[in-house]
C-alpha cells in the first residue's frame, strides 16, 4: 500500500484552513495544519511534507518571512511551496523582499479554483 503525500497547509483563516483540508484529503492526501507562520515553520520540521501550501499575509509572522525560513533550512529547502494570497496589486513588489531566493512558481490568488490548485499539486507530487 502506498503511502499518501503529505501537505502542509500554513493560513491565518480557520475556514481556508478547514477548505484545504478538505480540498486535498477528499482527494487522497495526508494533511498538517498550522495557523501563522512560526507554528507552520516547527510542523514543517516535525513533520517533514511532501508540499506546503503558505498564505502570505498573516499575523505573528508573515508568509514571505516562513518562505524564506523554509528555503534557509538545510531539511526544508527542497519542499515545494505554493503560495497562496488575496494580495494581487502589490504582490510583485512583496515578492521582491525575497531578493536571492528562488521565487516560488506557483501561486494562487484567493477565491482558488480548487480544480487548478490539485492539477498543480498533482504535477508538483508525480516527481
Amino acid at each position: 500500500m502506498r503511502e499518501n503525500k503529505k501537505i502542509l497547509i500554513v493560513d491565518d483563516e480557520e475556514d481556508v484552513l478547514t477548505y484545504f483540508e478538505a480540498v486535498f484529503q477528499d482527494n487522497g492526501f495526508d494533511t498538517v495544519s498550522a495557523e501563522d507562520g512560526i507554528e507552520g515553520f516547527e510542523l514543517a520540521k516535525s513533520e517533514k511534507p511532501d508540499l506546503i501550501v503558505l498564505d502570505i499575509t498573516m499575523p505573528k509572522q508573515s508568509g514571505l518571512k516562513t518562505y524564506r525560513q523554509y528555503k534557509g533550512h538545510p531539511a526544508l529547502k527542497n519542499i515545494p511551496v505554493i503560495i497562496v494570497t488575496a494580495v494581487n496589486d502589490s504582490f510583485k513588489e512583496l515578492l521582491d523582499e525575497l531578493e536571492d531566493l528562488e521565487i516560488p512558481k506557483d501561486i494562487f490568488y484567493k477565491p482558488i479554483d480548487p480544480q487548478a490548485l490539485l492539477k498543480v499539486v498533482a504535477e508538483i507530487l508525480s516527481d
